[in-house]
This record gives structure tokens, C-alpha cells and sequence, in this order.
């Protein structure tokens, strides 16, 4: 550290007041980034500053967010997501099939959408993506994290969660068929003038095994006016069919199919 003027060091920390990054300031100084870091560690600690990591988190900061953008990652959460918690962070995590590059794009642009701060980024496993996120401020926007499966545990909204849901409803129903839903092609033949006729007719499955995320669809798609069945398929019961041609044709307008 002491080859460097100390001219060179007041400065830095002139710029780093002034709210520079320490990338931002080593790059117009020509100075390592690690020394920058070191020069404001101590400076804090002469200083007996505490340090707090900035975050835009809109429960701590109560700044305005993207509401839409959040009832859609809400969705994608509550079905394919999960929350892992370290030291000081924790990790939101919505897997993708890696054949949707539309969905796994939406994913990141949802999370950067709710919060710019945080690092996002993907990892791509054989036949899935990850988009990650770090921050410890996710479990404030997702208050459903908590130990063990989503299933095994109450999934409730808080109140400011369900107005959002309320006001944005179909982007919470198009995450939700985004994470743990598809449309489909099902089929069925008739006698017509004696003759059997196949007729092809489009479906909407939701398939989750939590009781109260299944609810928190259907209690949506009651809000919305979309007819859906209770179906058990395979000796399971975890299934929401949305199969009336109106209500088909609702979803395919602000849902669709997966990309």
C-alpha cells in the first residue's frame, strides 16, 4: 500500500464519499481494487464507521417497486423456487427448463425489476437453468421462507403480498404457470353420423403439492372469472385443469404457453 502517493490515497477517498464504487475509482486512478478496498476499511475503522451494505430492498427502504414484475416472480417462487440461506445472504433461486430461454430471461428480468442491487446470475445444469440472486434481503420480499418444503409448511400471503396479487393477478397466475403449470393438446373422439371424429382441444394444468398454493391459484382464477376442475391424475391429486374454451382463451391471451 505505501508505494502509492498519499495524495492518490485522499483522493480515492474523496471519490468514494462521494459515493464511487471501488471499481469506479480504482479505474480512474489506475489503482488495484484491492487496495481501494483496503484504503476505505481502514478509513471506516479510523473513523469508527460501521459499514452497511447499501441495498434497495423496498421493505427496508420503502422505495416504490415494479409491482407487476414482483406478483410475476411470486409465482415463479412459489412453484419452482427456493430460498438458501448463508452467512449474511441469501440466495433466490427459480429453476428453468433450460429449453425456455424466453422464461429463463424473464425470470432475470423480474428479479432485476424488484431489485437492481443485487447480483443476478444463471447456471446452467444438464436440461435446467438457475437464475440466482444474492442478497439478504430477499427473505423481506418473500416472507414464505422458511426451513423444509414449501409443502410441508403454511404458505400465506402478508397482507401487502395479497394487494399486489389482487391488482396484478395475471401476472401471478402467468409466473405460477411459468414455474409449476403448461399448456397442452388434449384429445377426444365423438360419433358423428356414426362415424368416430378425433377433436383436439387445448388444456392449462397447475400442478403443485402444496394445499394452500393450489389455493392461492384457484382463489386467482376465481377472481379472474376462470372455470377449472380439481383433477387426480395418477392417483394424485395435486392438479388444476383449466379446460372451458372462454377460459382457454383468457390464459392463451395473458398467459400462453411457455417459450
Amino acid at each position: 500500500m505505501g508505494q502509492h502517493d498519499p495524495s492518490i490515497r485522499d483522493e480515492a477517498l474523496a471519490l468514494l464519499r462521494r459515493g464511487l464504487s471501488n471499481r469506479a475509482v480504482a479505474e480512474r486512478l489506475n489503482v488495484p481494487r484491492g487496495t481501494v478496498g483496503w484504503w476505505l476499511s481502514e478509513d471506516r475503522r479510523k473513523r469508527s464507521v460501521r459499514f452497511e451494505r447499501p441495498t434497495d430492498c423496498p421493505i427496508c427502504t420503502r422505495r416504490p417497486f415494479d409491482a407487476p414484475a414482483y406478483a410475476y416472480l411470486l409465482g415463479l417462487y412459489l412453484g419452482d423456487g427456493h430460498i438458501t440461506s448463508k452467512r449474511k445472504q441469501h440466495h433466490l433461486s427459480i429453476f428453468c427448463t433450460a429449453t425456455w430461454p424466453a422464461l429463463i430471461d424473464a425470470a432475470e428480468t423480474a428479479m432485476r425489476r424488484v431489485m437492481a442491487m443485487p447480483r443476478v446470475s444463471r447456471r446452467i445444469r444438464q436440461g435446467c437453468a438457475e437464475v440466482k440472486s444474492y442478497t439478504k434481503h430477499w427473505t423481506c420480499m418473500f416472507p414464505q421462507h422458511g426451513p423444509g418444503k414449501k409443502h410441508e409448511r403454511k404458505i400465506a400471503l402478508e397482507p401487502w403480498q395479497q394487494e399486489i396479487v389482487d391488482a396484478h393477478a395475471w401476472e401471478f397466475v402467468r409466473g405460477l404457470i411459468h414455474s409449476d403449470g403448461c399448456r397442452t393438446m388434449n384429445w377426444t373422439t365423438r360419433v358423428v353420423n356414426g362415424e368416430h371424429k378425433r377433436y383436439e382441444y387445448p388444456r392449462y394444468w397447475f400442478t403443485n403439492v402444496s394445499d394452500d398454493i393450489r389455493q392461492l391459484y384457484t382463489d386467482t382464477l376465481d377472481k379472474l372469472g376462470i372455470e377449472w376442475t380439481h383433477c387426480t391424475r395418477n392417483g394424485k391429486p395435486y392438479n388444476i385443469s383449466v379446460a372451458r374454451k372462454a377460459s382457454v382463451a383468457l390464459m392463451d391471451l395473458h398467459v400462453g404457453p411457455k417459450s
